[in-house]
């Protein structure tokens, strides 16, 4: 197949140190989806804010992405970007604020991330509204949702499409809503909708607290997916970032094996991080892919890959060598 400009710029170029590997991993993930195999790609930092959804939502509609760990901020994020996007405010002179400048910006309701800055009326305000409405009538109803099950609910409703300011095609929740991608979300109280959440539940507009299912019920539900998609395909897993996203659903192999004593749990059967944390002081975001087989996580046969770089930067090359751009 004739390589298309991104692919062909990438390998004519990208030849040795983390370029290389950024070659490797790439067409390990290939290889392993060729074989028959899926991937899990998790999601760290804010590579929503970063909006990684132009690539990764083409990923997800080519079928290139099976499931997706998250955090909290992440999720929301994506939505935030959708529905307020032209709100946004960009300070590429970030690192020269003073402690005062960021006072100017929390007196605007204007959240930085690095550099940009969210605002808080037009995204999350406005996203809570929507929420509150979903959780209590799932409350009513006596049901009970994930965190992305309710935004995967008000995304094919099209209850918030009049506030659309991107185009939806780059939203990567909404594509993988479109195809009912599984997703955790571990630690999504550690979120601005997990903090409304509670809020909401102190205030008595939410009574029951439940009606957002929690991080044990995400592992029982990946521990289920596991089983089953591995019984068919091997299961690859692409980690961007450090952190719960990638530490929480890595965990699910031991888990079966060692503390359900199942036997024969496939191991994770590709693995690639990209991340620029050190390897020091316990760091397991930093760890070499090798410490992973001692906690059983990986096989000493898995591929394994490591991109120490900037995942803004890394991550869509990588996709567009997947997609062939």
């Amino acid at each position: 197949m004739h390589e298309r400009p991104i692919s062909s710029f990438l390998r004519r170029h990208y030849r040795h140190f983390n370029a290389a590997a950024l070659i490797d991993a790439a067409d390990g993930y290939t290889t392993h989806l060729e074989a028959g195999g899926v991937m899990m790609v998790t999601l760290a930092g804010a590579m929503s804010t970063a909006e990684l959804g132009v690539s990764l939502a083409e990923m997800i509609r080519e079928g290139k992405v099976h499931a997706i760990s998250t955090t909290g901020a992440n999720l929301e994020e994506d939505v935030f970007n959708l529905i307020a996007h032209d709100f946004y405010e960009r300070v590429p002179h970030y690192r020269d604020l003073t402690p005062s400048d960021e006072q100017a910006l929390l007196e605007r309701h204007m959240n930085r991330v690095t550099d940009t800055c969210i605002p808080e009326e037009e995204a999350m305000r406005r996203l809570e509204r929507a929420l509150v409405d979903a959780w209590r009538r799932a409350e009513a109803a006596g049901e009970r949702k994930f965190p992305h099950e309710f935004l995967y609910e008000l995304l094919l409703s099209g209850a918030l499409e009049e506030h659309y300011q991107i185009d939806p095609r780059d939203s990567w929740l909404l594509a993988a809503a479109e195809k009912n991608l599984p997703i955790v979300t571990p630690g999504w109280e550690d979120s601005t909708t997990g903090n409304m959440f509670a809020a909401h539940v102190m205030e008595g507009d939410v009574k029951n607290p439940a009606t957002v299912k929690s991080g044990i019920e995400a592992m029982t539900f990946l521990a289920d997916w596991y089983t089953t998609t591995s019984a068919e395909s091997s299961i690859g897993f692409f980690q961007i970032g450090g952190g719960i996203a990638g530490d929480f659903p890595i965990c699910v192999v031991p888990m079966l094996h060692q503390d359900l004593r199942r036997d024969g749990v496939p191991m994770w059967g590709y693995f690639c991080q990209i991340s620029d944390s050190t390897t020091s002081y316990g760091s397991y975001s930093g760890a070499v892919p090798n410490e992973k087989i001692t906690w059983g996580k990986l096989a000493p046969e898995t591929p394994k890959h490591v991109i120490e770089s900037d995942a803004s930067i890394v991550a869509p090359l990588v996709f567009a060598l997947v997609l062939g751009q």
